[in-house]
């Protein structure tokens, strides 16, 4: 049988049930679906591939999902370092983007970001940002998948000047987009601090009837849910429950000031929770009990936040905090074992963002978001177990070959679809700018 690519690898890992990892195995690709996986030799009698790439010393892995990101805050990456979030955002962050905030940033800044998590085996990302029409442009334009956020505020920005207007953008996006295969949309009120009821109630409807999943800042500081009881003696969980909006269609971001009341709800309701370890480190933020939640049954993914605070899109290295934050917090060394922060970087991102159908897992069937990391380097050596070296002792930078719906956008580490040398005068420049405030 003929088809249009064949990797074969030293280690292929599906992330499926069973966590099985299949070695000198693999993966045969055609009309950018995973079609069969197999031993090398069976593959070599059974295709006849247009490409075969042979990778003897790598593994191969779903792609990367980062489910949680601001894209374009990588042009703001290191400028307001070592404050807590509030004074971060208020004195720094917004105000830069009041002053430079355009279709230009969101552009470059979404560039670079894309750039960054390509080379570091991210094949989708969720984003929640200004412009998202622009956002979606790029990623259309350079081969990733991406879950575009419907942002919506109640104060006026560059992008919509209230909630309405918000909203409304935001909806004739969605119908724009709704065609294009390797982009979704989500609806993102930006936070409870920022979003009122009526606007919460509106997006809830328009939810459900797009089957449109709701993506929103949740419980993110301490400061955050004293405010919120202090106006209305509700937490924010409780306020966004009595409005509906916690199901399995909700997507709480952050999640560091819960206890077992809040643990128990998102449970019962099905919502899922992004954990963004090393942000809400940075920022002091706090813990999300990941382990508490895993065990409760709670669908949990993992994602960065922007580059302004964390400061970088690794995924890999977001895997490996999330692993050993879990298991300092919980006091359990055998807590959030490597395989399942491996999921939580993969299929439960996948879940989360309702695309787990198409992408998330090496399945027959799903798309080929593909990555390869190569383990023959010195420091993932000796190799007893390719997971946990790939999760407690891999970087980024041993990401070789990334492929997206059977697209190869990073080959033998070279971008296919980027500019490095252009996109670095971009960002320069940028840099220039937002220096003067």
């Amino acid at each position: 049988m003929k088809v249009d690519l064949l990797i074969q690898a030293g280690w292929v890992i599906p992330v499926e049930e069973g966590s099985v990892t299949h070695k000198n195995h693999a993966l045969v690709i055609h009309n950018d679906k995973i079609i069969d996986l197999l031993p090398i030799d069976q593959s070599e009698q059974k295709y006849q591939a247009k490409t075969v790439k042979k990778l003897p010393n790598h593994a191969l892995l779903p792609g990367l999902i980062n489910s949680h990101t601001h894209a374009s805050m990588s042009l703001m990456r290191g400028v307001a370092d070592d404050l807590p979030l509030m004074d971060w955002l208020q004195n720094h962050i917004w105000p830069l983007e009041q002053k430079w905030m355009n279709e230009a940033f969101v552009r470059d800044g979404t560039d670079l970001a894309i750039a960054e998590m390509i080379r570091g085996g991210t094949t989708c990302f969720n984003d929640m940002y200004y412009f998202p029409d622009i956002a979606a442009q790029q990623a259309i334009k350079h081969g990733i998948r991406a879950s575009i956020g419907l942002i919506v505020i109640d104060f006026p920005t560059v992008w919509a000047e209230n909630s309405e207007s918000y909203m409304e953008k935001g909806l004739a996006l969605h119908e724009q987009l709704r065609h294009q295969a390797l982009i979704t949309t989500t609806f993102a009120p930006h936070a409870p601090y920022t979003v009122s009821d009526e606007p919460l109630s509106k997006i809830h409807t328009f939810a459900n009837e797009l089957e449109l999943q709701i993506h929103m800042h949740l419980h993110e500081t301490e400061h955050e849910i004293q405010d919120q009881q202090q106006k209305t003696k509700q937490t924010p969980i409780q306020r966004l429950h009595q409005l509906g909006l916690l199901s399995p269609s909700f997507m709480a971001v952050h999640m560091t000031q819960i206890d077992d009341n809040d643990i128990k709800l998102i449970a019962q309701t099905g919502t899922h929770i992004i954990h963004c370890p090393e942000s809400n480190l940075k920022l002091a933020s706090g813990f999300c009990p990941i382990a508490k939640c895993l065990e409760a049954g709670i669908n949990i993914a993992l994602g960065t936040d922007g580059a302004a605070s964390n400061n970088d899109l690794d995924m890999l290295g977001e895997m490996r905090t999330a692993a050993l934050l879990a298991k300092g917090v919980s006091g359990d060394a055998s807590a959030v074992p490597a395989i399942t922060v491996l999921k939580m970087a993969t299929i439960n991102g996948a879940k989360a963002l309702g695309i787990d159908h198409l992408t998330g897992s090496l399945s027959i069937g799903k798309s080929a978001d593909v990555i390869a990391i190569d383990l023959d380097v010195l420091e993932t050596q000796p190799l007893y177990d390719p997971i946990s070296q790939i999760v407690y002792a891999a970087s980024r930078q041993q990401v070789t070959d990334v492929w997206v719906a059977g697209k190869q956008l990073l080959n033998n580490r070279e971008l296919t679809t980027l500019n490095i040398a252009d996109l670095k005068l971009k960002v320069s420049e940028w840099q220039k700018r937002l220096k003067t405030v």
